[in-house]
């Protein structure tokens, strides 16, 4: 048996699992069933002591990219294995955010935003892709589908993991000297680092300080990696022409916050990448009968590293 923890379309989640795994009863709040039999859970933002009702746990599947709710929780065992979704859907629309955001500074869209404010006819010279440098934090899954499809737009790009990886026409770069090594030479630099204590705070005044003058930030991974006093002081300086942000340390992002009306700052509503639910459920159910087949399952977090 699998229950569902999900907080919205929960219907639609319910009746997706049933017609992927038919022969397995669905369940959610709400219904009768004896929680010793359910053997599964997938679950988004799961509240407090919420497994513990289940003595019975073979796997918990998180129905996002992120798994940092479900880390450090007391109810959770740690011999359950906890698996993460690894695209669903999500790599695509990552990308076509991040592409999307990187035009708004290539191509001036920010300035000529301002000259319409101002009346202002101006014309600004343009940037060919081959001349804007890309810096990608975090090569998994969603950053290696991003780094691939932008080299194929013809960015000069190149990456950051914590442990040395080879990628196919992508330059990479790993530990501390990688870091500093990968924000020099980026015009742009994308965050799609996992949340991990290594990675909160990683983008501060000594880090942002390191990419050139006039350099862009897109975070569409965690709020907390950024410390946002840093980045608004950088940006305030000129140092930073801008930033494109998609996630903060505190959602929905406080009325009051200096991001909301800064001239050089894009918020969006942590939109970048929703979870369809469709291939989401796909890849849980190929996941389930893995086990049932007594077969390894794909996209297991290592609960040390976070990701």
């Amino acid at each position: 048996m699998l229950y569902l923890h999900a907080h919205a379309q929960s219907h639609q989640w319910i009746e997706a699992f049933r017609s992927a795994l038919p022969e397995i009863r669905i369940v959610g709040p709400g219904d009768d069933f004896e929680p010793e039999q359910i053997r599964w859970v997938a679950a988004w933002q799961p509240e407090s002591c919420l497994f513990n009702q289940f003595p019975h746990l073979e796997a918990v599947f998180a129905l996002g990219a992120g798994v940092d709710a479900f880390l450090n929780r007391d109810d959770l065992a740690a011999e359950v294995p906890l698996v993460r979704l690894q695209d669903a859907g999500m790599a695509r629309q990552m990308f076509e955010y991040i592409v999307w955001a990187i035009l708004r500074f290539q191509r001036d869209f920010d300035r000529y935003a301002q000259q319409q404010v101002l009346a202002q006819w101006m014309e600004h010279d343009a940037r060919e892709a081959e001349q804007v440098r890309v810096g990608i934090l975090g090569l998994g899954a969603l950053g290696q589908s991003v780094a691939h499809r932008l080299a194929k737009m013809d960015y000069d790009v190149a990456g950051w993991k914590r442990q040395p990886v080879t990628l196919e026409g992508i330059e990479v770069f790993s530990g501390d000297q990688g870091l500093e090594q990968l924000l020099a030479r980026s015009d742009v630099l994308v965050s799609l680092l996992p949340d991990t204590p290594s990675t909160r705070g990683v983008l501060n005044a000594q880090t942002l300080a390191q990419l050139p003058q006039g350099a862009v930030v897109i975070n569409v991974a965690r709020g907390a990696q950024i410390e946002d006093e840093a980045l608004l002081a950088l940006l305030d300086s000129g140092h930073l022409r801008g930033a494109v942000l998609d996630v903060f340390h505190e959602e929905p992002l406080p009325e009051t916050h200096a991001f909301w009306h800064h001239p050089r700052v894009v918020v969006t509503p942590h939109i970048a990448a929703a979870t369809l639910i469709e291939p989401a459920v796909r890849q849980v159910a190929a996941n389930i009968q893995r086990t049932l087949q007594g077969r390894p399952m794909d996209g297991v977090v290592d609960r040390d590293r976070g990701y």
